[in-house]
């Protein structure tokens, strides 16, 4: 923290001086823009993007990153209202790195540019590191898990389950004979978790555009197409990590693999908050091997009389309310109501952009 009080400080004291001098009065988005641009280092994480020097150059990778978190910042809904935005506001435009309206790509160019960063996980990448660097060595008092909905725009893959209408094998009864082997269980996705690394865990997740349901906080079933946000959030609602995934996958498949990527760029996280869906002794006790305290609110249909939490153990779980609000945050501020791109890389791209502007704000927020 004491880095980045003193990047706060020459922020203040130099570079906003400077940058009125030649820009004229920033408002206060624009002031915004800059320090989560300055406070996310771009510049360290484009390496494999720029021009190598073979064909035509393309347009700045730098530029269009800056671009793109502007629409998070600006909450813009597409990306023709990028490009509208960009033209319509000298001081933005400049600030992105475009001198004039004629430098500013058309979109095809950011079409492509976005596609590279979503294969390379561009955003992803800079919000790691800009956890590890600035909250690595702090003590993380609760992080809250949770999913939210995210709707899509492309058609639902179809079901593997079988249809009501095929007909079923029918099963013998009763228990097989001595002589006859047991069949084996097949073992559950949490099971096999608790053994595996971050990495495997997270491909063996489904990403495909399906059909999701879940109650809201009124206890109505909701449906919706498109995916799920997975959040591990700070108590000062600040995203540590995110994972997408298919609508239809249960919340409670991506605790483990959320608590391993959380553990790995916080390790000095006390509790581990998460509601009734997750409510599984496979993740509790993954939460314990990792030093942490996991409070799990009780599901009743896990047994006729589920344990209650302890006075104490309410108290901190209210805690959880953290990453509700960065839900609707991400979703009402930073981009997250506005996905107009297919497939689930391109949608992870999307929301983590916001999800890095998000974060960057909240830091910085800190300071102030």
């Amino acid at each position: 923290m004491k880095k980045l009080r003193l990047w706060f400080n020459c922020m203040q004291t130099y570079l906003f001086p400077k940058l009125e001098e030649a820009l004229g009065q920033l408002s206060p988005k624009e002031e915004k823009f800059v320090q989560i641009v300055e406070l996310c280092e771009l510049e360290k994480h484009l390496d494999g993007y720029q021009w190598q020097g073979q064909g035509r150059k393309r347009s700045s990778r730098l530029n269009l990153v800056k671009a793109f978190i502007a629409k998070a910042v600006w909450n813009l809904p597409t990306t023709e209202a990028l490009i509208d935005q960009i033209k319509a506001a000298p001081t933005l435009r400049r600030l992105c790195g475009w001198e004039t309206t004629a430098e500013v790509p058309d979109r095809s160019t950011f079409s492509r540019a976005f596609a590279q960063f979503s294969e390379g996980n561009l955003p992803q990448n800079i919000h790691k590191a800009l956890i590890e660097n600035n909250l690595r060595d702090q003590i993380i008092g609760h992080a809250s898990i949770d999913s939210t909905a995210i709707e899509g725009r492309e058609k639902p893959e179809p079901s593997n389950e079988p249809s009501s209408q095929t007909p079923k094998e029918p099963k013998k009864r009763g228990r097989p004979r001595k002589d006859q082997p047991r069949p084996e269980p097949e073992p559950k996705r949490l099971d096999l978790q608790s053994a595996r690394s971050l990495e495997e865990n997270i491909m063996d997740l489904p990403t495909a555009c399906n059909v999701g349901s879940k109650r809201n906080s009124k206890g109505h079933k909701e449906s919706w197409i498109g995916f799920k946000l997975h959040i591990s959030s700070t108590d000062f609602d600040l995203p540590l990590c995110a994972i997408l995934t298919s609508a239809s996958l249960h919340d409670s498949q991506v605790a483990i693999p959320l608590m391993q990527m959380t553990a790995q760029r916080t390790p000095a996280t006390l509790y581990d908050l998460m509601d009734a869906a997750y409510d599984a002794p496979q993740i509790a006790d993954f939460s314990r091997a990792l030093g942490h305290c996991p409070i799990i609110d009780p599901n009743p249909r896990r047994s006729k009389n589920p344990r209650l939490l302890d006075p104490h153990e309410k108290e901190r779980f209210k805690e959880r309310s953290s990453v509700e609000r960065v839900n609707s945050n991400l979703k009402d501020n930073w981009g997250g109501r506005f996905v107009r791109v297919k497939g689930a890389t391109k949608v992870a791209c999307h929301l983590m952009f916001g999800i890095l502007a998000m974060s960057a704000d909240k830091l910085i927020a800190l300071l102030a």
